[in-house]
């Protein structure tokens, strides 16, 4: 009977804190694996740019274009933090 107030403690943490961060988890791992040639992404420093090649664990992503040369950056996939919608594209 000693134990009940532990095994409580440990279902609260679970439900609250660990499942709810294994489902963001997987989101996350599910949109990466989601990235496709066209995209627009945001990077975890913040740097917006379109998807315009893609290998197993690097993107390369347009930023810029200054004077019709393009900038291009190879960036981890795992560093992408979200992709964002084209204007008139449903999720």
């Amino acid at each position: 009977m000693s134990f009940l107030p532990f095994i409580l403690i440990f279902f609260i943490f679970y439900f609250l804190l660990i499942r709810p961060q294994q489902k963001r988890q997987q989101q996350q791992e599910a949109m990466l694996q989601a990235i496709e040639k066209g995209d627009n992404v945001v990077t975890s420093g913040g740097i917006h740019g379109k998807v315009t090649g893609v290998t197993d664990d690097v993107l390369t992503v347009e930023v810029a274009a200054i004077k019709g040369e393009r900038i291009r950056l190879k960036v981890a996939r795992a560093k992408i933090d979200s992709v964002l919608k084209a204007k008139g594209e449903e999720s």
